[in-house]
């Protein structure tokens, strides 16, 4: 994680960006904002966390939620994170598309290997976390499991943009034009097998 060299280093001003992570949480009937403490924040990003990702698995897992229930909420953060994708790109901005847009790709990764218990929740039970390498090796299992290559496909796009668009900021939005239409088949897919395998 770009943070955690941050913090290693004591740039104070990024330890106090992060210390003001909000989680939002929204409902029909408002929004609830939940304060996390600065030394919360601190670990988390030094173990290589996902705040939100963080916050989302841990609220599911405490709920007891069914894995069709949590499938639907990461499809759900799927579409959100599309919306804003969408709107970074009319503002031309390539790098926060790009990031936007590998969320996008990763909650549908996630969601389809929630309901379809592919082999890596194992791993990622027991580690706590999905790592990068972990939806990747998801993204393969989906598509041999259901028989549709496009999963690893819009997967390889995702995380081409993520690290040439985002991490390494090389990508303009041609490149990000471009693998939108292969993200949002996955998000339009993602959306029709959940619906229909309920």
């Amino acid at each position: 994680m770009m943070c955690r060299g941050f913090l290693e280093k004591g740039f104070s001003w990024l330890t106090e960006i992060v210390w003001r992570v909000w989680c939002v949480v929204m409902f029909e009937s408002g929004v609830y904002i939940v304060r996390l403490p600065r030394r919360v924040v601190e670990e988390a990003v030094k173990r290589g966390f996902d705040i939100e990702s963080l916050v989302v698995e841990s609220v599911m897992e405490r709920l007891g939620m069914d894995p069709r229930e949590e499938a639907l909420v990461h499809l759900e953060l799927a579409e959100r994170f599309f919306e804003e994708a969408r709107e970074y790109i009319e503002k031309g901005d390539a790098v926060q598309a790009s990031e936007k847009l590998y969320k996008v790709a990763e909650e549908c990764i996630k969601a389809l290997s929630k309901r379809f218990e592919v082999p890596e929740l194992k791993e990622v039970r027991r580690r706590g976390k999905w790592d990068t390498w972990l939806l990747g090796m998801a993204a393969t299992s989906l598509a041999e499991m259901l028989g549709e290559e496009r999963i690893g496909l819009a997967w390889a796009k995702a995380y081409d943009i993520h690290v040439w668009g985002f991490h390494e900021a090389k990508y303009g939005l041609r490149e990000v034009k471009h693998a939108l239409p292969h993200i949002e088949w996955l998000l339009r897919y993602t959306k029709e097998r959940l619906s229909t395998d309920s």
